[in-house]
């Protein structure tokens, strides 16, 4: 009845598989791009439509009549701006409310094809999807200067890594604003703001910074990865969902810290709010709605009220990141600038003690050896060699138990009638020869921590994006686009989960298959059988992961199978079973 129960038990399991993609996935891809097509619709084009939600002081911008979202260029066409030019990021800053609106990455493409669109991180007010960031500062009287529809004046019209741009203008009310922007060479902008009180009277003023994002983007939705706001808010790594902030509108996050950071992120996309280190900022996330109804979600921080007398001057320095999120860059800010862990932008996950230290060694030899296969490679070897002690006493533990079978086979045979019999002469054999049975599972167990470590570091990690290895795979972290069923690509088909079967995975397979060889067989014939069908299980459902991930565990499965067969010849056990002459 077990063994029965077992069979049924691995049927639904591949029956739940196969019938995910097709009754699940595909249907909900399809209401997500539903949904997308309606957010698009909802979207706004003037400056003034889309209904930032308040700041802590309960300040609210202007809502008028809305147009239908257009063209990304024609919308940015339509105002004063300051090109930006970096080695990695081009674009441009808006002088209504010097909004960094507009940005796209120089390095990152949308596709593997040399000719795919460049990634787009930042768009303006009135495109499809708006997303952008803008300071400023808070008056007493719940007035924004600085963002929303101050008018800025540049003194030069590009902004570079040597050469920072100042913006001025002067408000309605009589303060005067000095805007200073500077940017590395990577992703990072210093926006320095002064204000002067030139009204005549006292006044309170609070430096701000938010980021709005307009419409839910497209998430992957695992468990494994966190997409949406994120930051260092006091002591903790605060990752909130969207659907968190959606379904309680009303209760924004809030969070009191010093220094820290906040903002949103995308599996390799991030932009964040960096205060400076020792100021002290009230921050939250929210959710709110445009006048059609569009999700709008908002990062944003409150500095402490500064009193200004007439003439007097306050100033406030922030930073603004935005780019991909590179393990190696991402360090650096957090050590050169002091932005408390700032590396945590990358969901290092559960095994975060495996998954960093593996990310970083892989980047080290990916540097020294030019392609991160070769690394991923070489890392499984150091991998195998530290835990070869152990491993190796298990696979001479499995080569005793595979000596034994012809033995074990006998009592089977003697107290077939009698199981409380059998069981107890097979433990006094073991006892006898020191043979452990349960053993072999040992080499599987170890490979799941570092098997996830590394699947996480395939997934996460902008530096596996794109990277190819040798012949067909072009992107470790894509599946194996040499599809058997679609005859390596001649047929222009998707197939479904179960069938989408490139040839890694089956390599893999093969070795899974050909390691079971080695090992000794289960007592019950059905089970051997259930066993043996293991490497064709994981053969269709590691056919979706990351090639890397198939390539390290094919490349592993080797490795363990010279290890274990050197062992077996040593002690005289044939591959086949039973004694090898000597």
């Amino acid at each position: 009845m077990d063994t029965k129960n077992l069979i049924l038990a691995i049927a639904a399991s591949l029956a739940i598989l196969l019938g995910w993609q097709t009754f699940v996935e595909q249907p909900r891809q399809a209401e997500l791009q539903a949904e997308r097509e309606r957010q698009e619709l909802a979207s706004q084009r003037d400056p003034d439509t889309i209904g930032v939600p308040a700041l802590p002081s309960g300040v609210q911008e202007p809502n008028t009549e809305s147009d239908q979202p257009r063209d990304r260029e024609d919308v940015i066409g339509e105002s004063a701006r300051v090109t930006i030019a970096t080695p990695a990021l081009t674009g441009s800053i808006n002088l209504v409310g010097g909004r960094f609106d507009d940005l796209i990455l120089r390095d990152y493409r949308a596709t593997i094809e040399p000719d795919s669109p460049l990634i787009t991180l930042l768009s303006p007010r009135g495109s499809t999807n708006p997303y952008f960031a803008e300071f400023g500062w808070l008056t007493g009287n719940g007035t924004v200067s600085g963002g929303g529809q101050t008018q800025w004046t540049a003194d030069k019209n590009e902004l570079t890594p040597t050469s920072p741009v100042v913006l001025t203008a002067r408000t309605e009310d009589g303060l005067v604003l000095t805007r200073t922007i500077a940017v590395d060479d990577q992703f990072m902008f210093t926006v320095t703001d002064r204000v002067q009180n030139a009204t005549g009277q006292p006044v309170n003023v609070s430096p701000f910074g938010r980021i709005t994002r307009v419409n839910t983007p497209d998430t992957l939705g695992f468990f494994i990865l966190h997409e949406g706001p994120i930051g260092i808010l006091g002591d903790d790594l605060h990752e909130i969902d969207y659907d968190d902030l959606e379904d309680e509108p009303e209760r924004p996050q809030n969070f009191e810290t010093t220094g820290g950071w906040l903002g949103f992120t995308d599996i390799y996309w991030l932009t964040a709010l960096i205060p400076g280190h020792d100021t002290a900022v009230d921050a939250r996330f929210l959710y709110d709605t445009t006048r059609s109804g569009a999700d709008l979600y908002q990062s944003d921080f409150r500095g402490a009220a500064s009193a200004l007398a007439p003439g007097e001057i306050a100033e406030s320095t922030s930073r603004f990141f935005a780019g991909a999120k590179v393990f190696d860059t991402l360090t650096a800010y957090s050590e050169n600038l002091s932005i408390d862990r700032f590396e945590l932008a990358i969901d290092f996950g559960w095994f975060f003690f495996l998954t960093e230290p593996l990310l970083r060694v892989i980047i080290f030899f990916a540097e020294f050896l030019g392609n991160f296969g070769l690394s991923i490679l070489l890392v499984t070897v150091i991998i195998k060699l530290a835990f070869f002690p152990l491993a190796n006493k298990s696979y001479r533990s499995m080569s005793a138990m595979k000596a034994l079978q012809p033995k074990m086979q006998e009592l089977r045979e003697k107290y077939a009638d009698d199981k409380q019999g059998m069981q107890r002469e097979l433990m006094a054999m073991y006892r006898r020869e020191k043979v452990n049975p349960v053993s072999g599972c040992l080499p599987i167990a170890l490979q799941i921590p570092v098997f996830f470590a590394l699947y996480k570091v395939l997934f996460i990690s902008i530096e596996m994006r794109h990277a190819p290895f040798f012949g067909w795979v072009k992107d470790l972290s894509a599946p194996d686009p040499m599809n058997i069923v679609t005859l390596f690509g001649a047929i222009p088909w998707d197939p479904p989960f179960g069938l989408a079967l490139g040839i890694w995975p089956i390599l893999m397979g093969i070795t899974m298959y050909l390691q079971m060889k080695l090992n000794p067989a289960p007592a019950d014939p059905v089970q051997a059988k259930i066993f043996m069908l293991m490497p064709v299980i994981f053969t269709i459902f590691l056919a979706r992961f990351p090639v890397g991930l198939v390539i390290y565990w094919t490349w592993n499965n080797l490795l363990s199978i010279t290890q274990q067969y050197v062992i077996m010849r040593r002690m005289g056990v044939a591959v086949g079973g039973g004694k090898t002459k000597t």
